[in-house]
This record gives structure tokens, sequence and C-alpha cells, in this order.
């Protein structure tokens, strides 16, 4: 089904809304320096599956743009960016799954995991820390290590909170042909 632009747009206000909050007000600091726990990405991988690639990329930037800004120390663009990437990529590869139908079985729940690992391990342990060392001269084995942890935290929290969002989503929504008169 095609969302129409203006859904999309709503989508995306709302969605790096979410993403501002549950990163700024939710997020649990991990033992690793200027890493969390971070539930934003459950929703991320969830808005990207039901809206696309154009909406996962702009609430992944948007919304931790909005909140490195928040936290007063300059938005950190190397982490933008794979946020970006990885709504992007959520958003590309789950065209597969039948979510705006209000499907997600097993199989989808499966698929849909293995697509967030795969764009987890592309934004955080590529992506990111790569910037890093470009845009920033931090130093490789830092921002590996950070990559390591925000990766695998991502991926838990995702694995979690994306894959009920989605149950749910398809539970809520109707069936096509459920509301068809039986003879």
């Amino acid at each position: 089904m095609k969302k129409s632009p203006v859904t999309t747009i709503v989508a995306i206000g709302i969605g790096a809304a979410l993403f501002f909050v549950l990163g700024r007000f939710v997020a649990i600091p991990s033992p690793v320096p200027n890493t969390n726990i971070s539930l934003q990405y459950g929703l991320l991988a969830f808005m990207a599956a039901l809206y696309g690639p154009i909406a996962g990329c702009l609430i992944g930037l948007i919304g931790h743009a909005l909140i490195d800004f928040s936290f007063g120390w300059g938005i950190w663009w190397s982490w933008v960016i794979a946020s970006a990437c990885f709504g992007a990529l959520i958003g590309l590869v789950s065209r597969k799954l039948a979510l705006a139908d209000g499907l997600f079985p097993k199989k989808d729940a499966v698929r849909f995991n293995v697509y967030q690992i795969v764009a987890h391990i592309l934004a955080w342990g590529l992506i990111a820390p790569v910037l890093d060392i470009v845009i920033y001269a931090e130093p490789a084995n830092k921002v590996f290590l950070q990559g390591l942890a925000g990766g695998i935290a991502n991926i838990v929290t995702t694995a979690i909170v994306g894959t009920l969002l989605c149950m749910a989503y398809a539970a809520a929504k109707p069936k096509k042909g459920s509301l068809k008169e039986e003879k």
C-alpha cells in the first residue's frame, strides 16, 4: 500500500519527536563512555519498515541531531549520519514485509531482525567509527569500542521494541477481506 506524502511527512515529524524523547529521556548509560542503551532504534526500525527509506533516514537524522543538540556538546555528525543510514537501510530492506497490510508472521519477524542486525552492524561497526576517525580524528580503538557497545545494545533493544511494535501494529490493523460479509 502506497502512503500519501502528507502521511509520510507527519510520520517523519512524529517519529523524529518520539526518537528524540526516547533518546534524550529514556536512554540508559552503558559502561562504555559516551554510549547509551537506547530504545529509540526499535521505534526507528518500526517507522522505517512502515513508511520507507526516506522517512527512516529523516527520522534518524532529525531525531539524533535534536538529541545531540539538546545535550549542549554540539551535534556529533558521524553518529547522526549512522542513525540516518540505519533508518534508510531498514526502510529499503523492509519493503518485503507486509506490515502495512496488517501481516507480521514469524518468518517476517525473523526477516525484520536479520535486517536490523545487518543494518546496525553497518551503522555502528563501520559508518559511525570510520566517520569519527575521518571527521573528528578520534582514536580508532575508542570509536570501534563505542560502535561495538552501541551496536550490541541497539540490536538487542531493536529486537525487543521494534519486533513488539511491528507485532502490535499488525495485530491492530484490519486484515484484507476481514470486513467482507460471509454468505
